[in-house]
């Protein structure tokens, strides 16, 4: 991966580019504070950059492993063009490996393998369709969630998120975010409270740069102070994004949204998840069965390069945490809301 100067200024909503063959990425790792595109060449690369976080959230994941199999399918039919489909599997495979909670991932994977099974001769024009109609989808559908999810919120008022569900999380103009943006245009959310989302600081880094680049009134809060500022009123609705929501409505996402999402119970705060129907995976019955990253201990121990933990202690990193169906007050997908979800809920809403 190496840093390319790029014509188009840097900015939330074209996080993800495809442009001369090439796949190029905001890096994420390095916002705020320096805003460069990554090139990549190639599907391995690819998996590469969504495991070290350059990009990161479940539906830009998949967005990007979608063009990831462009790249590998024309290098591999380039090399032998008798045997490419075959061979590809190798590098999809890579790119399923490189986050194993977000289920978008999986679901856009899914959509490319059936373009390499019917591709005739060259396969890279099929497959970049393919993956440009993921993108595509993806921002129309985080469009009709903003508007979905703006009209829950009956009044004026503030929100709090955690973690980062905005562009840069998606295809473009984001889940969580997309609702803020909505609602913050129709006068109904006054100011955003972001948590800073140890230990990757996505909402002190990602969030809070991307409501301030729209011109959204955004305060920081440390993760620990968000129960403090819930009890002090004024805030109507949490609002997160997924990274995969079980078929009873049980959401995981970035660790602490569930203990926000506690929180929020506790004070009479509504707490409301944004994800698209590709986030929801109803072959998992609940929550206890998704599958949970661990990172490693150096995530915990430093901060923005600087040791902050004792030597010698252990660490436990868990990247997402479940949060019970019965916390969540409303699930906002490209399909509609689910109020209060269940089982049975989920399950109409998906076959709708």
């Amino acid at each position: 991966m190496e840093a390319v100067p790029l014509e188009l200024e840097a900015d939330a909503d074209h996080a993800i580019v495809w442009r001369n063959d090439r796949l190029y990425l905001l890096d994420q790792r390095a916002l705020p504070l320096r805003e460069s595109y990554l090139e990549l060449t190639g599907a391995r690369e690819t998996a590469a950059a969504i495991r070290a976080m350059v990009v990161r959230g479940a539906p830009a994941i998949g967005v990007t492993a979608a063009y990831g199999v462009v790249l590998a399918a024309g290098e591999r039919f380039r090399r032998s063009p008798a045997t490419w489909a075959s061979d590809v599997e190798e590098e999809i495979a890579l790119l399923a490996a490189a986050r194993p909670t977000a289920v978008n991932l999986f679901w856009a994977l899914a959509r490319m393998r059936r373009v390499v099974r019917i591709a005739a001769g060259d396969p890279v024009p099929p497959l970049l369709a393919e993956a440009r109609a993921i993108h595509q989808e993806d921002v129309a559908a985080n469009r009709t969630m903003g508007e979905a999810g703006a009209e829950l919120i009956e009044a004026r008022t503030a929100v709090i998120t955690h973690c980062n569900a905005g562009a840069l999380a998606t295809g473009g103009y984001g889940t969580a975010l997309g609702v803020v943006r909505s609602a913050h245009r129709q006068g109904k959310i006054e100011r955003v409270y972001a948590d800073e989302t140890r230990p990757w600081l996505q909402g002190s880094r990602l969030t809070a740069w991307e409501l301030e680049r729209d011109g959204i009134p955004v305060t920081l809060l440390a993760d620990g102070a968000a129960a403090a500022r819930l009890a002090l009123g004024g805030i109507d609705w949490v609002i997160v994004g997924s990274d995969r929501i079980a078929a009873n409505g049980d959401v995981a996402n970035k660790i602490g949204t569930y203990s926000l999402a506690v929180a929020a119970k506790h004070h009479g705060v509504k707490v409301m998840v944004v994800a698209p129907t590709s986030t929801v995976d109803m072959a998992t019955p609940d929550g206890a069965r998704i599958p949970i990253e661990y990172r490693g201990a150096d995530e915990v121990l430093n901060c923005a390069g600087n040791r902050v933990g004792a030597a010698g202690v252990e660490v436990w990193n868990p990247v997402f945490d479940v949060t019970p169906a019965a916390l969540v007050d409303a699930i906002v997908t490209e399909r509609g809301v689910v109020r209060l979800p269940t089982t049975e809920k989920m399950e109409k809403m998906m076959a709708g």
